[in-house]
């Protein structure tokens, strides 16, 4: 499948390596780069330490982030948290004193573009705004998918250049308990739904024996019911796929995880928020002239059939209700599931995507709703949405189930000043 004219840009001589290359990641979704075959990479972008914690040893396939410390970590760091050695003083090796019983777990996310954070920079659309300087990140944005998982609300480790600022789970899991540092993964992908999830879940990197448990995040929060067909309906997941998706996705989870990790299941954006807030304002195309509105552009994308979301990018108000009364239904279900299934490796919960909490809180803090829209394609969360998203969330779970989090680990300070950045990303 073409991916914006991917195939017709791989004709050109100069980039048909660079291509080989970015198709082998989108068909494996594992790092192009990766000699010792542990899934993880010491190189950034094409599916590498973007979107999973850095390898500090890319030769040796059993030193990975993640794993428990092998024998404390007297010699090397095997779980690339940047903590290792022995305490001169009384012969305690570092790991065993400030990360023993610290309730040590990592950070994945299972999602889509949202959760990769997909996003094309405006000023490439923006006349006013072009130069060279604004399209000096095309290549590490082409050879990331168009995704941005570094500032992303789940993973996000590295601060935003792309506007707004980062704020995520992994980075407040990791200043709570320093020993979590690298242990993240985005298993996410462009058009990522409950149904291509199966597929996509196969690249986690998790031994059930070796590795610390981990907080899983599922969100895959439109493209069960987004499509660019024209009886959009009829494209959807039914609430019993979903049922079915879900569970064999939970199942595979519970024969990969280690036993005391924690799942939650977010439920599916209610879409009409896009419509209600940028049908009528322009968009980067056609601020110059003030001639092209995103009524316009949903429309023009709905006629060529390469909408997101004919369902909820449409002036059609009974189809936009439609689409999200289906969204409802599949959230529904994941929250019956978070109810009533049980497996032996993880506890499962169940939260609403925090849309609205988001933009009360950006309402307050002065912003508009707009903003909570990436502004070129008019249908993902922005970065604003996603450093906002992660307090809702991060809320939620103190105050809900702390026992999700883990405790607070009182070496925090110890750490940080015997081993600075751990490292650093």
């Amino acid at each position: 499948k073409s991916f914006l004219g991917f195939s017709s840009i791989c004709a050109f001589p100069l980039l048909d390596n660079l291509c080989e290359k970015i198709k082998y990641v989108l068909r494996n979704k594992l790092p192009f780069e990766d000699f010792d075959g542990d899934r993880f990479s010491t190189f950034p972008t094409l599916r590498g330490y973007h979107w999973r914690g850095r390898d500090c040893n890319d030769k040796n396939t059993t030193v990975y982030p993640g794993r428990r410390p092998d024998n404390w970590d007297v010699n090397s760091d095997s779980n690339c948290n940047g903590i290792w050695g022995v305490d001169p003083e009384d012969g305690i090796p570092y790991e065993e004193k400030f990360c023993k019983g610290a309730d040590s777990q990592g950070v994945v996310l299972l999602g889509d573009s949202a959760g990769a954070h997909f996003h094309i920079p405006p000023e490439w659309m923006t006349i006013t705004q072009m130069s060279a300087k604004s399209f000096a990140n095309l290549p590490m944005a082409f050879t990331d998918e168009l995704d941005w998982p570094q500032f992303s609300e789940i993973t996000g480790f590295l601060n935003s250049t792309i506007g707004g600022w980062t704020d995520s789970l992994y980075l407040r899991l990791r200043r709570r308990n320093r020993c979590n540092h690298r242990d993240l993964q985005n298993i996410s992908q462009n058009g990522g739904s409950s149904g291509n999830l199966l597929y996509l879940i196969k690249s986690l990197a998790r031994n059930q024996l070796l590795d610390n448990p981990a907080i899983v995040i599922y969100a895959t929060i439109g493209n069960d019911v987004c499509n660019g067909n024209r009886d959009t309906l009829a494209h959807m997941t039914t609430p019993k796929q979903m049922f079915s998706n879900v569970v064999q996705a939970l199942r595979y989870l519970d024969s990969r995880l280690p036993n005391g990790s924690h799942v939650i299941l977010t439920g599916l954006v209610d879409g009409r928020f896009l419509w209600d807030n940028l049908h009528d304002r322009y968009h980067p195309l056609g601020q110059l002239n003030r001639d092209i509105t995103y009524r316009q552009l949903y429309s023009f994308l709905d006629c060529l059939q390469v909408s997101p979301c004919s369902g909820w990018l449409t002036s059609n108000e009974t189809l936009r209700n439609l689409t999200s009364e289906r969204a409802l239904q599949l959230s529904n279900v994941l929250e019956e599931i978070a109810r009533s299934e049980k497996f032996a490796n993880f506890d499962i919960f169940y939260m609403d995507f925090p849309l609205r909490q988001t933009a009360e809180e950006w309402q307050k803090m002065g912003g508009q709703p707009w903003q909570l829209i990436e502004p070129v394609d008019g249908f993902h969360p922005s970065q604003i949405a996603a450093a906002l998203g992660t307090s809702v969330t991060w809320q939620k779970a103190l105050h809900e189930w702390p026992q999700v989090l883990g405790k607070e680990n009182p070496f925090n300070d110890q750490i940080e000043a015997i081993f600075k950045d751990q490292g650093g990303h």
